[in-house]
């Protein structure tokens, strides 16, 4: 077994400290990879505190992970030592569904292993994440890390990235659209990127009027405060995709009667509590409400690829690990341009 080092939850209630744990020794296909840097994802909030009651503890979090190969197992042939590679928000699935063969192992049918907060394939083996000093994973579930871009800013790829990503392929966004984005956090800003590279006319939908000047930076043409009636009044109508990357309760309502005729929005955020949808919200227009989950390897892939082709990453700030607890209470607070990530040499 490898030693390795962390920080961990211990409860819902109990804060983030330092945790000494095992890793399995390097398989004739994994890599053990050196981390760097790790983003820190909503999601890990939501987690550490078992706001999903699916908690398992102790839980290491941590799945938009970048670091360097230092070993290699006899039988790997997409790495070398010395490598940068990537490792996002599952480890492996089982490899035989239908899902899976499609190359789609986020909607594994037996259920995925998550980075952390899961169990291997054996559904016996809890699996830690990448608030770490390392870890051992298949080559199968790694991805290949270009050394063209800052690889801090390149860690929340490996969620944000790929979670904004997935759907605006799935729905073909590209030159012509109308397309909004509900939100400009740590999701939003990077659709706003990835959408404005795809030649969309992005459009920003948020409550922040402090955030028009960095929506427009990232990408966005236009600005729609929500909490103005009369421009909320005027956007009906307008749009031909909606991505939707609130994680607070909100009015879906709000955004459908935004859409045009046989269009669709797509909800990557997570609220707490079920939203209700009204009905009429969707029948007059053929109008579609959908969801979608990450992305799988081989399109995780091509995202990172054509991050790296474009100078396309996220826009961070950099925390020693010992002040995860305060960027989560800044996170709480959308206190953040547009996601923390943990420079993992400071994990002593």
């Amino acid at each position: 077994m490898i030693s390795s080092k962390g920080y961990a939850a211990q409860s819902a209630k109990s804060m983030l400290s330092p945790f000494n744990f095992q890793r399995r020794e390097v398989g004739p296909h994994d890599i053990l990879i050196d981390i760097q840097y790790c983003g820190v994802c909503h999601s890990d909030l939501h987690q550490v505190r078992d706001e999903w009651e699916n908690a398992i503890y102790p839980m290491v979090p941590g799945h938009e992970i970048v670091g360097k190969i230092s070993k290699v197992g006899d039988h790997v042939k997409k790495f070398k030592v010395g490598d940068l590679a990537g490792v996002g928000c599952f480890v492996d699935s089982c490899r035989s569904c239908s899902s899976c063969q499609a190359g789609n192992e986020q909607y594994c049918e037996k259920g995925m292993a998550g980075t952390y907060n899961s169990y291997e394939m054996d559904k016996k083996t809890p699996t830690y994440g990448g608030y770490s000093n390392c870890i051992v994973v298949d080559e199968k579930y790694s991805l290949k890390i270009s050394d063209k871009l800052p690889l801090e800013s390149v860690a929340p790829l490996l969620c944000a990235g790929i979670t904004t990503y997935s759907p605006l392929r799935h729905w073909k966004v590209g030159k012509g659209m109308h397309v909004a984005i509900v939100g400009l956090g740590g999701l939003g800003h990077m659709a706003v990127k990835l959408a404005s590279s795809f030649g969309a006319e992005v459009t920003v939908l948020s409550h922040s009027a402090t955030k028009e000047a960095d929506a427009k930076r990232l990408g966005a043409r236009h600005f729609i405060n929500t909490k103005d009636d009369k421009e909320v009044f005027k956007a009906r109508n307008r749009f031909d995709f909606i991505l939707d990357t609130v994680s607070a309760n909100h009015d879906l309502n709000l955004y459908l009667d935004m859409l045009k005729v046989d269009s669709t929005m797509v909800l990557v955020g997570a609220p707490p509590e079920a939203v209700p949808v009204d009905a009429f919200s969707l029948i007059p227009k053929r109008k579609a409400l959908a969801g979608s989950m990450i992305g799988g390897i081989t399109e995780t892939q091509e995202m990172l690829d054509y991050c790296a082709a474009h100078d396309i990453v996220s826009d961070i700030e950099l925390i020693p690990i010992n002040e995860i607890e305060n960027a989560y209470v800044r996170m709480l607070k959308g206190d953040v341009r547009y996601r923390f990530v943990i420079d993992m040499s400071t994990l002593s």
